[in-house]
């Protein structure tokens, strides 16, 4: 059986130089991303044609966003992702790519006028995370996947503020949701009732971007920022740190035995 062609050991000075890359997209991403203001992600599947109903109702997404004063950010590559972007750049509003390289070719949609380049998934979801107060998932694939249930692992857990999540067509997401029901919270009990109300599934557009701007403004109304005073009683795990997420409880023991 043919392995990957992959070296079993990595050059130490490789590994080390390598982090100043990483370093840079964190810079950039950071940069760049903190004059976006309220921002809403929007994933779905790049293989979605623009005949499609779901590409057709992202672009309305994208712009309908844009009127209630969001910003729109997307993975920057075709189907759904070009829709929103699509949406959100004719209607006027800032429409953000965060791009990522892939071994085969991911071309940028045109419908960015904020785009920044990534090689690592990790760097890239780490703005998604930060700079966005809500989300939308389309049908997509395993990709679509991974945003919804990092989201929602970082809302369950509490290490994240919790932000509106919305699942859009019911057709598609409803046999996860069912899975989840019976499964997870009735089968296994490893997720709580609460957990099922941590995102809507809905198939109207308007709806979508009306619950959207609802929760935003009522987590602003409940939710101011602390001041240094109260900033200071607070205890350090509940604290939001740069990434955008909570720091946390630190394990008691350490491990460096590589025996």
């Amino acid at each position: 059986m043919n392995q990957p062609n992959r070296p079993l050991f990595r050059d130490p000075s490789q590994e080390t130089w390598r982090l100043f890359r990483i370093m840079s997209e964190f810079v950039e991403g950071f940069e760049t991303m903190s004059q976006v203001g309220e921002a809403v992600c929007v994933f779905g599947s790049a293989r979605m044609a623009p005949d499609a109903p779901a590409y057709q109702a992202a672009e309305r997404l994208g712009a309908g966003l844009v009127k209630k004063g969001f910003a729109v950010i997307t993975g920057g590559g075709p189907g759904i992702m070009e829709a929103a972007n699509k949406g959100a750049f004719q209607a006027g509003g800032t429409s953000v790519g965060l791009n990522i390289t892939l071994p085969h070719e991911q071309e940028a949609n045109p419908y960015q006028n904020v785009g920044i380049e990534f090689h690592y998934f990790f760097a890239r979801k780490v703005m998604f995370v930060k700079y966005c107060v809500g989300m939308v998932c389309f049908p997509g694939g395993f990709g679509t996947m991974d945003e919804f249930f990092e989201a929602m692992t970082l809302i369950q857990t509490g290490k994240s503020p919790a932000y509106p999540v919305v699942l859009f067509d019911s057709r598609f997401w409803t046999p996860l949701v069912n899975m989840m029901r019976t499964t997870m919270l009735e089968g296994y009990r490893t997720i709580s009732q609460k957990d099922m109300d941590l995102f809507l599934v809905t198939d109207d557009v308007d709806h979508a971007v009306e619950h959207l701007r609802t929760s935003v403004d009522l987590s602003i109304a409940t939710l101011r920022h602390p001041t240094t005073v109260e900033e200071a009683a607070i205890p350090q795990e509940q604290r939001i740190s740069g990434e955008g997420t909570r720091y946390g409880k630190r394990s008691r023991r350490k491990w460096t035995n590589f025996e």
